[in-house]
């Protein structure tokens, strides 16, 4: 990869990248550094969250031997990694791939990747804020988690994590940046604690790592027929729910200090690392597994490792942890879908935009907006908090949306390679070609995993969400004549914009 400076006239005193470029006004202040920007990346893929919650779902569906799916998935969403990498530096603005959809295809495209983007966003705050309640504070405190508590326990996180995102951006980052750097020390201990105790007390098995557990060895690696996929490749799911949402730094462009620079390293950054410590904490984990058939009946196999491995005292601060890493998760996917409603709304394309692309003067956020995810979270949550079969059927879209807008994202980048707009920082250079192969063949890999008739529900779910955004995509069309009237805005109408403030400006100090 290499590294561009960015074009004559990109550059504004005190914003780095010139949003008015984009038919758009500095409206938030741009204080999010390197590692901030890591940080969120990180943050939304959270090995400790999606390990500790799927593990046992794995050893289920592939046995122990599932682990190896791992690093197919981590080398597929680097190279996703680095495409969304070479599109945000080429339009670093607030909204990713709703805008590059927009901005490269045609603004009808780029409204359903956006609808569609918001729709994984509102699902899966609300899966991982309730992961919190149903599988991780009952083991921690000792008490008999229920659909109820579990639902005033979620409600109470999303309001905290709400309460943060609206009302200072810096504090948000703080906690983040503070639960990031502990899941990844913690991580790293971890791995170490168990490889040494357990060589020492001689319960590391090797054998474990190719063990197919309860499931017969017979075509254990079978693609599976036409509605069912084989027990290896159900395996995958396990690093295509954990390592998704790096695109999140994409979405804090315009509060980025050098998006272009530092918003694509942060991405891919973020995967590599999640990757790699993941792969390690799987390995240590699963040699030190005893008996999988007999873990895989816990509804905590990670925390039941752990305390018989290091005892009682390190699984508790495992699960505070985990606790710790899985509220910064939720409060990042807030975030994330707090600026994407803003920035929709923005371009008057979100239903009742005048009032969620308001930034609070006073807290230089969208606090509208956030209200909206919040309400939206807590809709969702008490809809099926006491219907949990379909609570988590709706989780398993959180896993299938993702692979939706990877892949369009990726078809976009490939179908207009040729004719994007130069980079301002971060380029793919002569690896373009192989990237794009293998993201390719990643992506249609991941997609034919969900053809599995387990996730009817989840495609349900989608169906319904993407219909109704259809309803007011045709509402909208109608009403701006048309497709054309969805144009997305440039620099002659941030010209236009700023000229009408300084006339209202002049009239006010009666000139």
């Amino acid at each position: 990869m290499t590294h561009n400076p960015p074009p004559t006239g990109s550059i504004v005193p005190g914003t780095d990248t010139n949003v008015a470029e984009y038919g758009y006004k500095q409206e938030m202040k741009r204080g999010t550094g390197r590692f901030a920007s890591f940080a969120v990346a990180f943050a939304f893929v959270s090995i400790a969250t999606g390990i500790f919650t799927t593990y046992g779902a794995v050893l289920n569906s592939s046995g122990p031997a599932g682990i190896w799916t791992w690093p197919i998935v981590t080398v597929g969403q680097l190279m996703v990694a680095l495409i969304f990498g070479s599109l945000a530096a080429r339009i670093p603005v607030t909204g990713y791939s709703y805008q590059w959809m927009s901005r490269l295809a045609n603004p009808v495209l780029g409204w359903i990747m956006g609808w569609i983007s918001f729709t994984f966003l509102a699902i899966v705050v609300v899966a991982v804020d309730y992961t919190i309640a149903s599988t991780v504070l009952p083991v921690l405190l000792g008490y008999e988690g229920t659909p109820a508590n579990a639902w005033v326990i979620t409600s109470i996180v999303l309001a905290l994590q709400a309460l943060l995102v609206a009302f200072s951006t810096r504090w948000t980052e703080r906690v983040n940046n503070f639960a990031v750097s502990a899941e990844l020390i913690g991580m790293i201990l971890l791995v170490v604690l168990l490889i040494v105790v357990g060589a020492v007390a001689k319960e590391l098995n090797v054998g474990n790592l190719f063990s197919t557990g309860s499931l017969p060895a017979q075509d254990y690696f079978s693609v599976g027929s036409l509605l069912h996929v084989g027990p290896w490749m159900m395996g995958t799911l396990l690093g295509a729910f954990t390592i998704v949402g790096f695109e999140s730094a994409a979405n804090l462009a315009e509060e980025t200090k050098d998006p272009a620079r530092v918003v694509p390293r942060a991405m891919w950054q973020a995967v590599l690392a999640s990757g790699i410590l993941g792969f390690f904490f799987l390995l240590a984990i699963t040699m030190l597994a005893g008996d999988p058939a007999t873990l895989a009946g816990s509804g905590t196999p990670v925390a039941d490792v752990i305390n018989r491995v290091l005892g009682p005292v390190v699984g508790t601060a495992l699960l505070v942890m985990v606790v710790i890493a899985i509220f910064a998760c939720g409060m990042v996917i807030l975030m994330t879908g707090v600026r994407l409603v803003w920035a929709m709304s923005r371009d008057d394309r979100f239903p009742g935009h005048a009032v969620w692309r308001k930034v609070s003067p006073r807290f230089g956020t969208p606090t509208a907006a956030t209200g909206l995810m919040f309400v939206l979270g807590e809709l969702i949550l008490g809809l099926f908090a006491f219907q949990t079969d379909a609570l988590f059927s709706l989780f398993g879209a959180a896993t299938l949306l993702p692979a939706v807008i990877y892949a369009s994202t990726v078809l976009l980048y490939i179908l207009k390679r040729k004719s994007l707009p130069p980079s301002k920082g971060f380029t793919l250079g002569k690896f373009e070609v192989p990237v794009i192969i293998l993201a390719a063949v990643w992506l249609i890999f991941m997609l034919s995993i969900f053809r599995d008739a387990s996730f009817i529900n989840s495609w349900l779910y989608v169906a319904i969400m993407v219909a109704i955004g259809a309803v007011y995509l045709v509402f909208l069309l109608i009403r701006r004549g048309g497709p054309s009237g969805l144009a997305m805005p440039d620099l002659h109408s941030i010209d236009a914009e700023l000229d009408a403030d300084a006339k209202h400006s002049e009239r006010a100090q009666g000139k």
